[in-house]
């Protein structure tokens, strides 16, 4: 899937454990390890929004889009 979700990245920053964050957030530590390792299909925005107000950051530091590599399927950078 070409969304990546960086979530990892913001609970370093801010030295936060995944529980901690489900727990701020108001969703399971479950659900939370689903968006995090990029298994959902779809993100309510409330949920997204509450991500953000609690690690402090905007929606493009939680998620960014990668390109799919047309010849083998791996993901390339994306690239202006």
């Amino acid at each position: 899937m070409p969304i990546v979700v960086d979530i990892d990245v913001m609970l370093a920053r801010r030295k936060m454990s995944v529980g901690e964050l489900a727990d701020r957030v108001g969703i399971t530590p479950a659900n939370l390890a689903v968006l995090k390792n990029g298994r959902t299909r779809a993100v309510r925005s409330a949920t997204l929004a509450a991500l953000r107000e609690v690690l402090r950051c905007q929606p493009g530091d939680l998620l960014r889009w990668e390109a799919e590599d047309a010849t083998d399927g791996r993901r390339a950078p994306w690239r202006a």
